[in-house]
């Protein structure tokens, strides 16, 4: 192959490459999808952990909020788990 092919052979590539990068652009929707999604996995275990802490506070006598603290923060280090794995995969 001399180098005019060669070289004629990487411009198409390139122009492959680049018409399918066009076409894979992502698009306002799918990225607004994508961020709500990172929000609901984070949100979700912490509002969960709230609540239930909360039903666990009210069963013990007298006024505490461990339970509701404790559940809170470990919904966030499971939201930020979520969050982590799905932007990894």
């Amino acid at each position: 192959m001399n180098p005019q092919q060669q070289l004629h052979k990487q411009v198409e590539q390139q122009a492959r490459r680049m018409k399918q990068a066009e076409q894979d652009k992502p698009t306002l929707i799918g990225q607004t999808i994508y961020v709500g999604m990172l929000g609901l996995l984070f949100v979700l275990p912490v509002i969960g952990g709230a609540y239930l802490g909360l039903w666990l506070d009210d069963m013990s006598s007298g006024y505490s909020v461990r339970w509701t603290i404790s559940l809170i923060l470990l919904g966030v280090f499971i939201g930020l788990f979520n969050v982590y794995y799905f932007i990894k995969e």
